[in-house]
């Protein structure tokens, strides 16, 4: 079966599993895990963030940020397909009692100043106010786009004008780095907290990091042992995280090999597949009189597994378990089963 639901379904590599076997590990409630230290530490450098805080899943990292930096009542400001809100399972008034203003990005995937400054709402005696503007970089939902630097910082910029805090779900946020050509650092430059993926492209078996300054990790540590994620010897999943921070640069391979694999399906007759800017490549077979589900269901009789994501949409991620031998043979595999229909 060539995978290509997601890249979470990598599998640790035999240096990851002897990692997660002789990691030194304490208990991280008290602190004590020198291992989860390490990987909070190395996180927070790569994010040019003073601090960091090691979390079981991207989504929980998101909804502690979320939790961390508003009051319960406020509005929270994001894109409409942004995965904090389509995606967790409506957390963010669940868990945070906090209502999000939805706003309609298109293809920018963040909102312009303007949009900002449209969406937010001043605190006063009949409304809560606005509490925090979420960005998603890359953007899950509008296949994988690397948002450009200067948009990010542009939206930032607006809301802190207004006194608004910024969170950067950043679940491929090295994805977008890679593809920009930018340093990490530079990409949080004008955002108050972000959190980052280690189980997506860069292989983790488990685990995401959330950073931010001292004070707001301070806080948030609070909200994850309220959220039921204070872990104990957590260094069993931290040291491969640790390595998957040396997977960093190979995530161009990933998108070298989604260039190949959009440009494959394009040429096929009846798919559509715009070049995609990281790892994740979204195919239309509408033209091929074929649903998403349809032609899902096709290839997974073929041995090549992906997700319908739309009524004639679906969505391919390529990670480090896929080869550029893959790309070819799961090319092979859809055309035959789109030819077969």
């Amino acid at each position: 079966m060539i995978d290509l639901r997601s890249d979470t379904v990598t599998k640790p590599s035999d240096a990851m599993r002897e990692a997660a076997a002789g990691a030194d590990v304490g208990d991280d409630v008290y602190r004590d895990d020198p291992t989860v230290n390490e990987l909070e530490a190395r996180a927070a450098d790569l994010a040019g963030m003073e601090a960091a805080l090691f979390v079981p899943s991207g989504t929980m990292g998101n909804q502690v940020a979320i939790r961390t930096h508003t009051d319960r009542g406020q509005e929270l400001l994001c894109d409409e397909g942004a995965h904090v809100y389509k995606w967790e399972l409506g957390g963010i008034p669940q868990l945070s009692g906090v209502q999000p203003r939805i706003l309609d990005c298109d293809e920018r995937c963040v909102p312009t100043p303007e949009g900002v400054a449209d969406g937010y709402v001043a605190e006063d005696l009949h409304r809560p106010g606005t509490g925090l503007l979420c960005l998603e970089n890359t953007h899950n939902s509008r296949g994988g786009v690397a948002v450009p630097k200067e948009h990010v910082d542009a939206a930032a910029r607006a809301a802190h004008d207004r006194d608004v805090p910024v969170h950067l779900d950043g679940a491929r946020f090295l994805n977008a780095c890679v593809a920009l050509g930018e340093e990490p650092a530079a990409m949080t430059e004008h955002v108050d907290s972000v959190m980052f993926c280690l189980s997506k492209g860069l292989g983790a078996p488990v685990g995401s990091v959330l950073a931010g300054d001292e004070a707001f990790v301070d806080r948030a540590r609070r909200v994850r042992k309220l959220f039921g994620g204070g872990m104990r010897q957590a260094g069993v999943i931290a040291g491969p995280g640790l390595l998957a921070l040396e997977n960093v640069d190979r995530l161009a391979e990933d998108h070298e090999n989604a260039r190949r694999l959009a440009e494959g399906l394009d040429d096929v007759e009846g798919l559509s597949a715009p070049e995609p800017d990281t790892n994740i490549v979204m195919v239309n077979s509408e033209a091929a009189g074929l649903t998403g589900e349809e032609l899902s269901a096709a290839c997974e009789e073929r041995d090549v597994a992906f997700a319908a994501f739309g009524e004639h949409t679906c969505r391919l991620c390529t990670h480090l378990d896929v080869s550029d031998g893959d790309v070819a043979v799961a090319l092979d595999r859809i055309a035959d089963a789109v030819q077969a229909a």
